[in-house]
């Protein structure tokens, strides 16, 4: 008796023998991909309306490096995050991406005070977290998790899930220790577990799994804010898509708001209505979706974008260019004069090592810290920043000019922004 084949019609026997057809397998592709679990979320859209619940204002993060010896003297410091600004909308989603060691791990433990950042602002929910002591910081704890980017390192071998999860409830005294157990069981159902394996080990679980335990213990306390650094990185595509989709159902259900940290800019793009990119310690420029996408106006975005596999491109043929950049990113203990990114920049002029370009803000929902800024191929030959800065297109100071006020970088954006082409504030 010939049974169907998993997800083919019941009257399209299968091959007892050989290798299947064509057909076959495109039905069988269709058939799975058609799966609910299958099926990514709908990205969620930009609301400009809602209000910020995390406003940072020029963080910085230098870390002291030491000499060696019995008086171990402060030699340098490393600039891991150096002038910082940016906001995240209550119950919204910012993606934060870059390359290996650009300080956005740093920034997501900033956020969460596991660091105590060398100056700025951390502004959450009207009160700043950066100068207070550890005792102040408890009543926040609970308002503000993480999500660690290693499912293998970040939980106690030593403890059962039941403990790992019930952890936050005990020490926030949330829940009676009575009911911690029922506590936990529901979290572990709400994260797609079996509420029946409190008491096993990390071990048992795979990958995936563990994961989800990450988000179980983050979800205790029922946090305002999660700080997700690299969540799926460590986990297989397969396994990416359903994390990525149950951080999306618990942030409609619970109203949760994410600094999403990942090097993948696909999972970015699908994940987070707006997009900061982070260089040596920077943001080089932010904005919304279709701007950073669409219309990215610095090179280093404009290269990161050219590294990503593009399938309907392939699909009618042909290839997006890919950007080469030369060198290797500078130290962040010495790093570059004026623009950090120079040193690797196909359009660099002079201009560009002598002075620091502003995060200028270039559309209604958009920034860019570039002497240069335009889109792929379209660069402008002379600067548009030396008028602003009260300097020639040489970055030499000229004298009839002065430096513009409105430049200093500021969280969020203003009804007012520099028009590319005419070289001038205006308004929509």
């Amino acid at each position: 008796m010939n049974t169907a084949a998993p997800g083919l019609p019941a009257d399209q026997p299968e091959e007892v023998s050989g290798s299947p057809s064509q057909a076959e397998l495109l039905d069988l592709e269709a058939a799975l991909a058609a799966r609910p679990e299958f099926q990514p979320h709908k990205a969620p859209e930009l609301d400009p309306t809602v209000k910020p619940i995390l406003t940072v204002e020029n963080l910085k993060m230098y870390f002291p490096v030491k000499s060696s010896g019995l008086i171990r003297r402060t030699i340098g410091q490393v600039q891991a995050v150096d002038g910082v600004s940016f906001e995240v909308p209550t119950g919204g989603s910012l993606g934060l991406v870059g390359e290996s060691g650009c300080g956005k791990s740093t920034m997501g433990r900033l956020i969460t005070r596991l660091y105590k950042p060398t100056s700025g602002r951390i502004e959450f929910d009207g009160t700043d977290l950066a100068p207070l002591s550890t005792r102040e910081l408890k009543p926040y704890r609970s308002d503000v998790q993480m999500i660690f980017q290693d499912p293998y390192s970040s939980l106690n071998p030593r403890h059962t899930v039941g403990t790992i999860v019930g952890a936050p409830l005990v020490i926030h005294d949330v829940v009676p220790k009575k009911q911690v157990l029922t506590r936990v069981q529901e979290l572990l159902e709400v994260v797609g577990l079996n509420p029946e394996h409190y008491n096993r080990y990390p071990n048992e679980f795979s990958g995936g799994q563990r994961q989800r335990i990450g988000i179980a213990r983050a979800l205790a306390l029922q946090p305002k804010l999660m700080v997700a650094d690299e969540p799926v990185s460590a986990l297989d595509v397969s396994i990416q898509a359903q994390v990525v989709n149950l951080l999306q159902d618990l942030q409609r259900e619970f109203g949760i708001a994410f600094l999403f940290i990942a090097h993948d800019l696909s999972i970015v793009r699908h994940f987070c209505p707006e997009v900061a990119v982070m260089y040596l310690g920077k943001i080089v420029e932010i904005g919304d979706r279709d701007s950073i996408y669409g219309h990215s106006y610095h090179p280093y975005t404009q290269a990161l974008l050219s590294a990503v596999p593009d399938v309907k491109q392939a699909a009618i043929g042909g290839r997006r260019e890919r950007i080469m950049l030369e060198g290797d990113v500078p130290s962040p203990i010495n790093p570059p004069s004026g623009c950090h990114f120079r040193t690797r920049c196909p359009i660099a002029r002079e201009i560009c090592a002598k002075h620091e370009p502003p995060l200028l803000q270039v559309g209604k929902r958009h920034k860019v810290a570039c002497h240069f800024p335009g889109e792929l191929g379209k660069h402008p030959v002379e600067p548009l920043t030396s008028r602003l800065l009260g300097v020639d297109d040489d970055g030499n100071p000229d004298p009839g000019g002065s430096p513009d006020a409105s430049l200093v970088t500021k969280p969020g954006y203003d009804d007012t922004w520099f028009d590319l082409d005419t070289k001038t504030f205006g308004r929509a």
